[in-house]
Formats: structure tokens, C-alpha cells, sequence
């Protein structure tokens, strides 16, 4: 009854996300809610000592770190992008690149992949379509291209700690984030290694589709109007100018800080190194240079609280949607489901596939994710897969490497948001775009997990007995 009821759950959860009937953080708090209270009603939960409710609490309790870090990780990359940060960086991938498709390829590759260390990739594809798509077409280049490489590089460059995926394979397994995902870093190098040899293989023939076609290939300053009768200087000058004017970010933003974007880049490049060497814990990173950040680009008290405003909106729904999840994990733990649940699928696996659960579970996220939200996988599935797994030796923290390999496919679903707003600002089909997209990102994930199986940080069923 107990396996029935938390398939029914789960079942009924990922039903009312992916149909929309309801967002995920009312899906989160209410469907598990209206189970747990049937479970003890009617004798079948498995209830511990202090309750399910207690249960419940100690999920939140335990959550509440992933919240602090979620809350000011946004604050500090939406602060950088605000002062300006990113801005030369699209100046010189705008410079760069010039009359070369293959160079616009892995530019955009660059330029996403940077702007993905935000977390959030409606902010990438906004600042990556606006400033490289009137390249794109200027050269007569496709745009589905544009949104390929974008999507893969923000894909890769998701399983960040403060992105989404592995916020909650850490957070629902309960594992530190950087133990999920410093082992993580070498695969996640190779991936975008790949990305960009995909980014340039598809300019070059781009390249060659448009020779063949006939086209002439111009350089993006002559493709530009050129400010008559300038001087070089003028020259170089406006077209630094025009190049601001389509990175979708206004150059005379009142937020920008050019006098401090050395200070900011210092920084974060401090912050990053903080982050790799798990000097202090991610949430207290985060709080400090976030503070640190505001203060010094922002002296007035006043001026700082509309910095914090401006991205409330990201921060409540990322910060609520982390703290329903606990309600979930909270009772399928607190009613026993999990272990039930997790029985009933390790007595189907065949006794010499168990060892390869992590494995399994890196190739299954990759379908799961592209047809399920993220919500429904991590939340719901991953759980149970790990249970499993831990019967035959492996940890919470091996499958929850495993689980996030998939996001690259993730990323390509018409479930994410994010992938819908960026065809849309292209203006791209979206069978164009898988047609090119899906398989490529299969490609990137398997890479990212076959590297991180050799390196032994994804066990198999050869080094698991």
C-alpha cells in the first residue's frame, strides 16, 4: 500500500507540473501534504518519533543553507552583470570575431558559457541573442546556430553549485555542494571543450554554406554603417559604440561602474578561487562578497536597496521553490515512502545490474530531464534511485553526480523556459533547432559522464561489488 501510495504521489506531482495545472512550489507543498495526511489516516505511513510534521522541519532546517546560497548568488551575478562586468567581454568577442563564422560560433560559445556563471539562463540568452544575433545575420549566418551553441555552453555550465540542478540533487540528498560538484569540474571541462568544437565545426560550415551559395563574406565594421568620413580612431570608436548598443544591455545604464571593473573582477575571480579551494561554506562566500560588492559599487543606503529589489523576483521564486521541496523530502521520509519505495525497485533490478545504479542513473537523466522538470526528477525520482543504489554500497553523493550529467538535454526541453525565450528572441523553429541541438547535447553529457566514470568519481559496476 505504502509503494502504491508513493508512486501515486509522485505520479500526480509530476502530472500537475508538467500539464501546468500548478507551479511547482504549490505542487511541492500541496500534493505531498494531501498524501502524508491519507498515509497516517489511514495507518499506513511508517511514522517516526516526532511526527511526519517533524519530519517536515528537519527538512527545512536542513534546506535552509541551500536558500542562503541560492539568495545571494543571484544577488552577486545579477550585481555584476548590472556594473558592467560582462560589458568589455562582449566588446572584444564583438571585435574578435569579425568576417569568420566559425570564430562567431565559438565566440558565442564563450560569451554564454561566461554569462551562464550567473545561474540563470534567461539572463544568458537574453545577453547573448541581443548582442551576437545581428552578427549572425549580418553574415548571413542561421540562427539556429546562434541558439545551439548557446544552449549547450548554458547546458554545461548549469551544474554550477548555485544552479538549479545541483542546488537540488545536493539539497535532497543531503550532500554538501562542492563535494557533488568539485569532482565534477573535469568533466564539466571537457564538456565545454566539446562545446566549443562543436561551436566551431557548425561556423566552418556555416562558412561553407555560404561560400557555396555565393555570399560574400563582409567584416562586421564594414557590415555595420561606418561613420562617414571618420578617422580610424573614430572608427574603432563607433564601433565599440554600436557594439554596446546591441548587447541588449544599455551602455548608459545609470548601474554601470567602469571605474570599478577591476575592482569586480578581482573580486569575483577571488570568489571563484574561495569556491574552488572550500575555504568557507558556499552560503558564507556568497554573503560576503555579495556585501562586499554592494557596498563598495553602491555607498548609498538607498541605492543599495534597489540593487537587492531588482532581483527579488528571481531570488523569492528559486528561495521558495527550495524550501516546498523540503516539504516532499519530508515526507517521503517521514512516512517511510522512500524506503518502501526504494525496496520495491531494487527486488525488479536483476542482481548484476544493481552496481551500475550511478551509471543508470547518469544515462536515465538524460531522457528524464528533456521530458520532465527538473522539480519532478530531483525531487522525485533521485531520491528513490539513490535508495536503491545505496543497497548495493553506493553513496547519496555518487548518484547525485551522476544525476545532474543529463542537464546539457535538459537544457534543449520544451519544458524550460528559458530554451522557449531563446528561440523565441532568435526567432527560430523549434524543429530546427532540435534537429541540431538534441543530439549535440547528448554528445556533451556523455563526455561529462564518461570522464567523470574514468576519473572514479561515477562509479560503475566494475568498481562497485
Amino acid at each position: 500500500m505504502l509503494v502504491g501510495l508513493g508512486f501515486a504521489m509522485i505520479a500526480l506531482f509530476m502530472y500537475l507540473i508538467l500539464s501546468k495545472r500548478l507551479t511547482p512550489v504549490i505542487a511541492l507543498i500541496l500534493v505531498p501534504a494531501v498524501f502524508a495526511v491519507f498515509a497516517v489516516q489511514f495507518g499506513v505511513a511508517v511514522v517516526p518519533a516526532g511526527g511526519v510534521t517533524g519530519a517536515i522541519m528537519e527538512s527545512i532546517k536542513s534546506f535552509a543553507p541551500t536558500a542562503a546560497l541560492l539568495f545571494f548568488a543571484i544577488i552577486y551575478f545579477g550585481l555584476m552583470i548590472d556594473v558592467g562586468l560582462f560589458d568589455p567581454l562582449i566588446r572584444l568577442i564583438l571585435r574578435l570575431v569579425r568576417n569568420s563564422p566559425a570564430r562567431l560560433a565559438v565566440g558565442t560559445a564563450v560569451l554564454a558559457g561566461m554569462v551562464s556563471l550567473d545561474g540563470d539562463g534567461s539572463t544568458t540568452f537574453i545577453i547573448t541573442v541581443s548582442a551576437l544575433l545581428p552578427i549572425y545575420l549580418r553574415l548571413g549566418m542561421s540562427p539556429v546556430v546562434l541558439t545551439t551553441v548557446a544552449c549547450l555552453a548554458n547546458g554545461v555550465l548549469n551544474i554550477v553549485p548555485w544552479g538549479g540542478p545541483t542546488v537540488r540533487a545536493a539539497t535532497v540528498l543531503k550532500v554538501p555542494p562542492n563535494d557533488l560538484f568539485l569532482p565534477m569540474v573535469p568533466g564539466m571541462i571537457a564538456a565545454m571543450v566539446t562545446v566549443l568544437l562543436l561551436a566551431f565545426l557548425m561556423g566552418r560550415s556555416e562558412s561553407r554554406r555560404l561560400l557555396a551559395s555565393g555570399a560574400t563574406l563582409q567584416t562586421v565594421a564594414d557590415s555595420f554603417a561606418p561613420h562617414p568620413g571618420g578617422s580610424a580612431e573614430a572608427e574603432l570608436d563607433y564601433e565599440e559604440q554600436h557594439s554596446d548598443m546591441v548587447s541588449g544591455l544599455d551602455p548608459q545604464r545609470n548601474t554601470l561602474r567602469p571605474k570599478l571593473i577591476r575592482f569586480n573582477l578581482a573580486l569575483t575571480f577571488t570568489l571563484l578561487v574561495l569556491l574552488g579551494m572550500d575555504a568557507l561554506p558556499l552560503p558564507l562566500l556568497f554573503m560576503g562578497a555579495s556585501a562586499v560588492a554592494i557596498l563598495v559599487n553602491f555607498p548609498d543606503h538607498i541605492d543599495q536597496s534597489e540593487r537587492i529589489k531588482a532581483h527579488a523576483s528571481s531570488i523569492v521564486s528559486v528561495v521558495a521553490m527550495v524550501f516546498a521541496a523540503a516539504v516532499l523530502v519530508g515526507v517521503l521520509e517521514g512516512t517511510g515512502m522512500v524506503s518502501a519505495l526504494a525496496t520495491a525497485i531494487v527486488n525488479v533490478v536483476p542482481p548484476g545490474v544493481g552496481p551500475w545504479f550511478a551509471v543508470i542513473a547518469g544515462l536515465l537523466s538524460m531522457p528524464m530531464t528533456f521530458f520532465m522538470s527538473n522539480d519532478a526528477f530531483y525531487f522525485g525520482v533521485l531520491p528513490i534511485l539513490s535508495e536503491a543504489a545505496g543497497s548495493y554500497g553506493i553513496t547519496p553523493v555518487q548518484m547525485a553526480r551522476a544525476a545532474i550529467v543529463g542537464q546539457p538535454v535538459h537544457l534543449t526541453s520544451p519544458l524550460v523556459p528559458a530554451m522557449l525565450l531563446l528561440i523565441s528572441l532568435a526567432r527560430v523553429d523549434l524543429a530546427d533547432f532540435h534537429k541540431k541541438v538534441i543530439w549535440r547535447a547528448v554528445v556533451c553529457a556523455l563526455v561529462m559522464l564518461g570522464v567523470a566514470i574514468i576519473l572514479g568519481v561515477v562509479p560503475t559496476g566494475l568498481t562497485v561489488r
